[in-house]
């Protein structure tokens, strides 16, 4: 049924929930003064960065894009996690003869580094990130260009991942879509985009597939 698993970085394969968190309080406290609340930033999770610091203040955006970056970046290593069973799942995935990569809103510079960091790089096949395509998810380019990449179609994909940003983008693109329960959103609002599967864990694909 499948020929490629495709998958959401951040809050999918690599837990960086605390690391953005930070990110965005400490820009926005350095630049606005103000004390954002832990289920704002989560709200926005999945969105290119300047998007969401667009909706803080369109002036400043650059500045803070800069600082973000900057503390992200320090950050980094010491604030992210591997997913339970990620590196596994995707090493059985890659046995059973299947193409697995990423398609991401994040830099691609950052999303290589995470992956190297557990040793994740080497597995996969295709690395769709934020420079990759004008527009971003939901918009379905993103997977659209993985599709392309690996010379596959759209419903030949299932995309994973953690927001309604990576069902939409799914949908749209035509191919079947999972979503990993240990989101930090709001599980019933992403559920009411209509996941064609739902995993309590990474090791769930392997059932589905």
């Amino acid at each position: 049924m499948f020929k490629a698993v495709l998958f959401d970085l951040d809050g999918t394969l690599i837990d960086t929930n605390q690391l953005i968190i930070s990110s965005y309080k400490h820009t926005i406290k350095k630049h606005l003064n103000r004390d954002l609340d832990e289920k704002e930033i989560v709200r926005y999770f999945g969105e290119p960065l300047r998007l969401t610091l667009e909706r803080y203040d369109k002036e400043k955006v650059e500045e803070m894009y800069k600082t973000y970056v900057k503390y992200n970046e320090e950050k980094h290593d010491s604030m992210i996690k591997l997913m339970d069973n990620a590196k596994e799942t995707l090493e059985e995935l890659k046995n059973r003869g299947l193409k697995i990569g990423v398609v991401t809103s994040k830099r691609k510079r950052m999303a290589e580094r995470g992956l190297k960091y557990f040793n994740l790089l080497e597995l996969m096949d295709v690395i769709i990130a934020m420079e990759d395509t004008e527009v971003h998810k939901p918009n379905p380019q993103p997977l659209l260009e993985a599709c392309k990449r690996l010379n596959i179609s759209p419903s030949e994909v299932l995309y994973v991942g953690d927001s309604h940003y990576d069902i939409q983008c799914g949908k749209n693109a035509g191919s079947k879509t999972c979503l990993v329960k240990y989101t930090m959103l709001n599980l019933d609002e992403v559920l009411s985009y209509s996941p064609d599967f739902v995993i309590d864990g990474l090791r769930e694909l392997l059932d589905i597939i």
